[in-house]
């Protein structure tokens, strides 16, 4: 076991529901090295990050409420972690199935779902709780009044994380994804929402993973909201000019077409284009960083949208191009071009 510096909590019993997604491997890799005795619980479906060596992993279904409870029968724990609740259904399961059986319940909420648009900034995690846009922020809002509710009424332990644009290497931040590589290798142009100057700020999930996993078993996070992110905040042409530069294009074309004009022409996109990436976003993680001295962002993004690219470049079967996003960059950069 390796020794752990005086900001960090003791070896704890922790459960993560999940634990294969992109935030939940890299905060399960990153607790059993502190560690940390990991179990991790889910359907056992995903083979892109498997769990780390030293962890115990548990098949079940989480919305299977008998299959859990045989799944966990007389176990309790110092954390449970929940990463893949988005309703407040779910988390009233949750409520339920660990009601009495952990120290600390961390609902894996969003920065999604702080005020669209933003009154001020930075955002802090006083900013209010509202978005109009999009329907996946206001589940994770009302999640959040349930936890709030049950630890004001019956002292359930709940702490809330709220990540923003967390990715590690298989994600690509652009609007188009891989589609959007595509195009700048092809010397075609590609499509930015706004003007490009709007800030937003992302974070490598190990980075992430150092400030989450700090907070578990920690009694004084408990009815506590945090917000876990990097300090580096990007307007989004930058973004599109450092995937451009991994990808061995010098200087990208981007074209600029309004937030709302992106949204009216594609409705799968337009959600979470006006409920999240539409806004400027600067966030003061001071809270994190007060109660995890230690926390502090190492991956800058140049560096992580080398990595995201050279993983891309490594698994053809994942450069995926989007025919219908083809025609419709093809179609706004010529709308955006008429005099």
């Amino acid at each position: 076991m390796v020794s752990l510096p005086a900001t960090v909590a003791a070896p704890s019993d922790i459960l993560f529901i999940g634990g294969t997604g992109v935030i939940s491997a890299a905060a399960a890799e990153h607790a059993v090295a502190l560690g940390h005795r990991l179990t991790i619980l889910n359907r056992g479906k995903s083979a892109d990050r498997p769990a780390p060596e030293g962890a115990q992993v548990v098949t079940a279904d989480i919305r299977d409420a008998a299959a859990v409870r045989e799944a966990l029968r007389g176990r309790e724990f110092d954390a449970v972690a929940d990463f893949i609740s988005f309703t407040a259904d779910h988390v009233a399961a949750g409520i339920e199935q660990f009601t009495g059986r952990t120290g600390q319940y961390v609902f894996v909420s969003s920065a999604s779902a702080y005020q669209k648009p933003p009154a001020r900034l930075p955002i802090l995690e006083s900013t209010p709780l509202r978005n109009p846009f999009w329907q996946y922020s206001r589940d994770k809002i009302a999640c959040e009044d349930l936890l709030m509710r049950a630890y004001r009424d019956d002292g359930f332990p709940v702490t809330v994380v709220r990540p923003s644009h967390t990715y590690d290497r298989t994600k690509i931040a652009l609007l188009g994804g891989w589609t959007d590589i595509h195009r700048m290798r092809g010397g075609l142009p590609v499509l930015v929402h706004g003007d490009g100057t709007s800030l937003w700020t992302l974070t490598h999930s190990r980075d992430f993973a150092k400030a989450f996993v700090g907070l578990l078993g920690r009694p004084q996070a408990v009815g506590e909201s945090y917000t876990i992110t990097s300090d580096e905040f990007l307007p989004w042409d930058q973004v599109y000019r450092l995937f451009a530069r991994a990808a061995g294009i010098a200087e990208p074309e981007l074209v600029h077409v309004a937030s709302d004009t992106i949204a009216a022409h594609d409705p799968a996109r337009g959600p979470w284009l006006l409920g999240d990436r539409a806004h400027s976003v600067v966030f003061d993680n001071s809270k994190i960083k007060s109660l995890v001295p230690s926390f502090h962002s190492s991956i800058p993004f140049a560096d992580g949208a080398h990595e995201i690219v050279q993983w891309h470049d490594a698994h053809p079967g994942l450069q995926q191009v989007d025919a219908g996003f083809m025609e419709l960059s093809d179609r706004l950069v010529g709308w955006a071009r008429r005099p």
